[in-house]
């Protein structure tokens, strides 16, 4: 009797149903979008702003003036064109060297058999659980003996290698085949060549969601470079952000306007690697 009733049903409601759910949930997903991309469509409105349009009631979205006049500003006030250098600079490099690490400690972490191998890799987790205010004095102790204070290897090598990146591709390369790596042995390859040649060339979708995080990471990066930097060569984006906030506090055209220079990049990074990076999400940690 429940059988031939719950037969029914599914017969009669849920094909319905399912479509249905299907629509609220798109709806549902849309509203959340639109909601979170509003205040970056607002910050990249003002931008364009005289600060008497942006302080009028009711607020405009589309300019009625738009002007570059504040992006012109805020180049000439401070050296902003400085700080967007050195922010790429160590944002670039870190990226490689987190992808280089990572995915050799991933490869031997996955696919070498060697006494002490799960140790190791719990060793390499346990070390993300600890904050880095923990770390944060003994690194600036380290750096400063060696004589790296205001520099960019100061400000790179203590984010060269990274726990979550070893982690992720750890989970990645564990989902590739072994027969490709063991007939990569059989015809006479070496492990350097079959780590560049068969696993990099695999490992694009993960390189790539690691390379957004990476760079993200880097680029808003705001305490290390704070304390490892003393002179105005050296500053990073945020930090000259927050300088200029901090001096031009009420003018709101002004601060979206580097605001919005500040986080461009980022976005432009991943629209340029969105697929990968998207691929990547789904397919790392398939195996555990």
């Amino acid at each position: 009797m429940m059988r031939t009733a719950y037969k029914r049903l599914e017969r009669g409601y849920l094909p319905v149903l399912r479509p249905l759910g299907v629509l609220c949930l798109h709806l549902l997903l849309t509203a959340g979008a639109v909601i979170m991309i509003l205040p970056l469509l607002w910050m990249l409105s003002a931008s364009f702003k005289p600060l008497s349009e942006i302080l009028q009631v009711p607020p405009t979205w589309i300019p009625k003036s738009p002007t570059l006049r504040n992006y012109v500003t805020v180049f000439q006030q401070m050296a902003f064109a400085r700080y967007i250098a050195n922010s790429v600079i160590v944002a670039a490099v870190t990226v490689v060297c987190v992808l280089l690490t990572s995915a050799l400690g991933g490869y031997a972490l996955s696919k070498f058999q060697f006494p002490g191998r799960d140790f190791i890799f719990i060793a390499i987790l346990s070390t993300m659980m600890i904050p880095f205010q923990v770390r944060m004095i003994p690194l600036y102790v380290m750096v400063y003996q060696v004589g790296l204070v205001n520099t960019y290897a100061g400000l790179i090598l203590p984010g060269a290698v990274d726990a979550f990146g070893i982690f992720m591709m750890r989970q990645y390369i564990q989902s590739l085949p072994n027969d490709l790596i063991d007939a990569a042995r059989m015809d006479g390859a070496s492990e350097p060549g079959i780590f560049w040649r068969i696993i990099l060339p695999l490992c694009g979708p993960a390189l790539s969601a690691l390379a957004i995080f990476t760079f993200m990471w880097s680029w808003e990066s705001f305490i290390w470079p704070l304390i490892v930097t003393n002179t105005e060569q050296m500053l990073t984006l945020p930090i000259g952000l927050s300088k200029f906030s901090g001096r031009y506090l009420t003018r709101y055209d002004l601060t979206m306007a580097a605001a919005t220079v500040s986080i461009m990049p980022v976005l432009l990074v991943f629209l340029i690697l969105q697929r990968r990076f998207i691929e990547g999400i789904a397919l790392t940690g398939i195996k555990g």
